[in-house]
């Protein structure tokens, strides 16, 4: 098919969120236009790669090369006044981050390769990529639209085979040029792995600041890479534990007001927030239920600690533990028929798990050390914990608590929190000797750790689902 139709199928709407102040909120979220894939004429999809490689010590050895994108003509824009060239190659740098730091690809990116011209993009020149020991390619092209908007498209080549396996395109405001990366990222990385993709979502955490007696600590996003971070709250009321709805409209944080806890629910879209409970007891640790319509919480009565269920439009709260001890940290199985959640009934914490509806609660953590913080995976087949056995570090088991694997070898590892696809774990460490805490994430070998980049110290993070 040639190029110019391409272009011509490209065309959609964008959503842009309103404004909006709220008690202890900072400026909105700014989540900027939708960024819909475009289902391109003639694309020959069938699937996962041939020989999709399941074994991931293979996959590392694919490798893929990533020259910068394309232009057909150079033409400032507001996220780039150098133009539509210079913005090619930024966006080729971000997706080559993406696929060497999730550990799985060994790419090769624009600043090593020669640049393609724009007619190459759907005619590569096979015999200079093979000839460079390539096995994929990503060519890609900006264009700037006479609406000031972008058409970045995103093509994944077999080198071998001399053969397109996929392609896609987006229409984006010029700020949101990120989100193309992501999404051609998303694109590769599902094709050639079969896996779901996740770089296309962000990430909600506590930003603190201030000494240890008078910490500051204000909700804050940013994408999935530590890129286009926003504060969200102002610091006046201390916030805890974020966590993002299902379907990435909402995000649900504790907050301290007047020492005074109440879960609110804070609306990307409008950037306002509802209160959904308040009361004088000390509460923990909030977390919605798969299909967004409940919120589990933990609160302390006369010195005993239980989880409750509540609606996310308020109302009365159902108690779902009833043992002396402190419970907290439910987290549901992704069909909502379980939940798991810490406990020191035993005399020490360890992670338990019981019917949706509080009954049938058992252990599952025997391993030695103790077990907390446990969030199921996406996926539904491990729960991701924190292991305290003299340091803290993050570890995963089976849903049966069998098969326990610790991943990181830190001082003060804790609190995971899974990547939508359940593949990689982000969270916070403390360091020993500063006191300084910082976000990280590790992927389920254990082998590829790396850490987020935060403007300041960082903590209880949460991973959001793919954005829309």
């Amino acid at each position: 098919m040639k190029f110019t139709s391409i272009i011509s199928a490209l065309t959609f709407l964008f959503a842009v969120p309103l404004a909006a102040q709220n008690q202890d909120l900072g400026d909105p979220v700014g989540e900027g236009g939708e960024a819909e894939s475009i289902a391109i004429e003639g694309d020959d999809d069938d699937g996962p790669l041939r020989g999709t490689v399941t074994d991931e010590s293979d996959w590392a050895d694919i490798g893929v090369a990533i020259p910068a994108f394309a232009t057909d003509r150079d033409q400032p824009t507001p996220a780039n006044a150098s133009g539509t060239a210079a913005l090619g190659r930024e966006i080729s740098r971000v997706i080559t981050a993406n696929l060497r730091n999730n550990g799985l690809f060994k790419p090769v990116g624009p600043d090593s390769l020669p640049q393609p011209s724009f007619a190459q993009i759907t005619s590569p020149s096979w015999g200079s990529w093979s000839g460079r020991g390539a096995e994929m390619l990503v060519h890609g092209y900006v264009r700037a639209r006479s609406d000031d908007r972008l058409v970045v498209g995103c093509y994944l080549y077999d080198v071998a085979l001399q053969d397109e396996l996929i392609r896609e395109g987006w229409v984006v405001r010029p700020a949101d040029w990120r989100r193309a990366a992501h999404k051609c990222s998303d694109l590769i990385y599902a094709r050639l792995t079969g896996e779901n993709p996740f770089f296309d979502s962000r990430i909600a955490y506590i930003a603190e600041t201030g000494p240890k007696d008078k910490r500051v600590k204000r909700l804050a996003v940013m994408d999935s890479d530590g890129a286009n971070h926003r504060f969200l709250t102002l610091g006046s009321a201390t916030a805890l534990t974020p966590r993002y709805s299902p379907d990435y409209s909402k995000i649900m944080y504790l907050s301290y007001v007047d020492g005074n806890p109440r879960i609110y629910v804070y609306d990307i879209g409008s950037g306002t927030q509802t209160l959904v409970t308040e009361n004088r007891n000390p509460t923990l640790a909030p977390r919605w239920s798969p299909d967004g319509r409940h919120i589990l919480y933990s609160m302390a009565v006369a010195g005993n600690t239980d989880i409750y269920r509540v609606s996310v439009t308020g109302g009365r709260s159902v108690r779902l533990t009833d043992t002396p001890g402190i419970d907290i940290g439910g987290s549901y199985s992704p069909d909502g028929s379980k939940i798991v959640f810490e406990s020191d009934r035993s005399g020490s914490q360890q992670c338990y798990v019981m019917d949706a509806d509080g009954r049938n609660q058992r252990r599952i953590s025997f391993f030695g050390g103790r077990c907390a913080t446990p969030e199921w995976s996406p996926r539904g087949d491990q729960i991701a914990f924190t292991r305290i056995a003299g340091d803290f570090n993050i570890a995963v088991m089976n849903t049966r608590g069998g098969g326990m694997r610790v991943l990181t070898n830190g001082w003060q590892d804790e609190a995971p929190t899974w990547a939508p696809n359940g593949r990689i774990i982000q969270f916070f460490r403390t360091e020993r000797n500063t006191g300084r805490s910082g976000l990280w994430q590790v992927d389920l070998t254990g082998r590829n750790e790396r850490r987020l980049p935060t403007p300041v110290d960082a903590s209880d993070p949460a991973w959001g689902p793919i954005r829309p």
